[in-house]
């Protein structure tokens, strides 16, 4: 049953481009397209190697920003369908959320923001904007993707109201605007949420698989050591692994239904999803005691897995990869796919912001290869599992 403060897609603000209604196929909502042409794209299928937490891993098991994404999506649908949301935005938010993430992750990120410091930077949340509105285009009608406007919002609202907007979001809202000082749907925080709840937990996994992890380390985190304790008294006889496996499934599930309560309780009494836009304040939430914990878990796994001193090594070497392709295009446009060459820019800002638009959309291997065909090497130094 939806909510009085779910999205309705049947009461959706429309797309940037009309669509006739002659050319609708099938009997889905709005949503459900919006979903659809995600699943569908080139950017989406694209995320498949991309870095999530290790670069360009070598090892099957380990996760990257398609299988992230799809795990997202899995909770975000849990949470939404608890509370009376729109199931199919939720999960084509949260399936569509990282499409804007170049090759090599935050340091791919970094390179190209350092390159177009002169031409306004590159920010990953504005350029997922960017490739759903402009770049991705395989519709005869019209630009990009054409997604509703409840799924543009809500993704440029990803962390929050706007404060300050990158030049990439200024362009899009202007042609389309997206109200960014207001908070997103719920549908959009929840999917928000479900991308914190799932990197946390599955990004324990990844790093003890990996052994940048140990789990006396982990244990040292009181509310992580309860959970741990409850599994060896319920499974005493089973297997290391699988009571590792436990643990990340038990922080989820805590999270989830901890999430549920709270949203549940600030969200009593809405009538409409304008209200949780105007609310002033975020209705989905952790409760104040799993806040705390969250943070404490963050802090955790930024100073024992995303700056273990191997991935700070292999994230400056992603960083000089990512920076060397940027200059040489920039020399010479001419070692750029020939789509890309012949449609670059003559002026300036455009001109750069295209070059970093082809590097974007690359993968970590075809990065790595397209470097090496330039530069005559192969870089050492980026896998590291």
């Amino acid at each position: 049953m939806r909510a009085a403060f779910a999205c309705d897609p049947a009461q959706s603000r429309g797309r940037e481009f009309p669509i006739e209604q002659s050319l609708a196929r099938g009997p889905r909502s709005a949503f459900q397209r919006d979903r659809d042409r995600v699943v569908h794209s080139i950017a989406f299928r694209r995320l498949r190697h991309k870095t999530q937490v290790f670069v360009a891993p070598d090892g099957d098991h380990y996760r990257v920003r398609l299988t992230h994404s799809l795990e997202v999506a899995q909770i975000g649908r849990v949470i939404a369908r608890a509370l009376g949301l729109d199931e199919d935005l939720t999960e084509a938010l949260c399936l569509a959320h990282d499409i804007g993430h170049p090759p090599f992750g935050h340091a791919g990120e970094e390179a190209l923001d350092h390159a177009l410091e002169r031409f306004g930077g590159f920010d990953h949340n504005a350029h997922c904007l960017r490739v759903l509105m402009r770049l991705e285009s395989p519709y005869c009608e019209h630009e990009g993707l054409n997604l509703t406007w409840e799924m543009l919002e809500g993704l440029a609202k990803h962390n929050g109201p706007v404060g300050v907007v990158p030049w990439a979001l200024a362009e899009l809202d202007a042609a389309y605007p997206l109200e960014l000082t207001q908070w997103g749907s719920l549908e959009s925080q929840v999917a928000a949420l479900a991308d914190d709840i799932a990197y946390d937990n599955h990004d324990i996994d990844d790093g003890l698989r990996a052994g940048f992890l140990e789990l006396d380390e982990l244990l040292t985190l009181d509310f992580v050591a309860d959970q741990w304790r409850a599994i060896e008294r319920k499974f005493p006889g089973a297997p290391q692994e699988r009571r590792l496996r436990e643990l990340v499934r038990s922080q989820i599930g805590l999270m989830v239904n901890d999430l549920i309560g709270e949203t549940a309780v600030r969200a009593k009494g809405m009538a409409s999803a304008a209200e949780v836009r105007a609310a002033g304040q975020a209705t989905a939430a952790f409760s104040t005691g799993m806040a705390e914990n969250e943070r404490r878990l963050k802090a955790f796994m930024y100073a024992r897995l995303y700056h273990h001193p191997q991935q700070l090594h292999t994230a400056e070497r992603a960083r000089a990869v990512t920076a060397e392709l940027y200059a040489a295009y920039a020399q010479d446009p001419a070692l750029m796919d020939a789509g890309w060459q012949a449609s670059l820019p003559t002026e300036e800002p455009q001109r750069s912001r295209h070059i970093a638009d082809f590097i974007a959309g690359m993968t970590d291997r075809y990065a790595i290869a397209a470097h090496a065909k330039i530069y005559g090497r192969t870089p050492e130094g980026l896998r590291n599992v």
